[in-house]
């Protein structure tokens, strides 16, 4: 029987870690260790700090949440490479408001 979707809501890489972790990793299904083994690869942010900053981007600086959720994905170093994820709006942002945008990315980026 297919299954329908009843609610869709958009995740971070790293709300997806801290969902996945409380599950379990040896309660986890194969897709769902997948997604549990890419997201701790490649989550950029600490998932207690993540809240703040979606939150920081929607409404300090202004951006949808879909867009902020894929700069916290992908966390972007530079002007260009926000540039790149707030183009498919089809809006000129200020380079002003893009260097804030990098300057509050960088207040929460993961140390390596």
């Amino acid at each position: 029987m297919p299954r329908k979707a009843l609610k869709e809501k958009t995740l971070t890489v790293p709300e997806v870690k801290r969902l996945l972790e409380a599950i379990g990793e040896e309660n986890l299904d194969q897709f769902q260790r997948r997604a549990f083994d890419y997201s701790a690869k490649f989550a950029k942010v600490d998932p207690k700090s993540n809240k703040a900053l979606l939150k920081g981007l929607i409404k300090e600086l202004e951006l949808e949440e879909e867009e902020a959720v894929q700069l916290i994905n992908c966390m972007p170093e530079s002007i260009g490479e926000i540039r790149v994820f707030l183009a498919g709006g089809r809006k000129i942002v200020e380079t002003r408001k893009l260097e804030d945008i990098l300057n509050f990315l960088n207040q929460y980026r993961k140390k390596e």
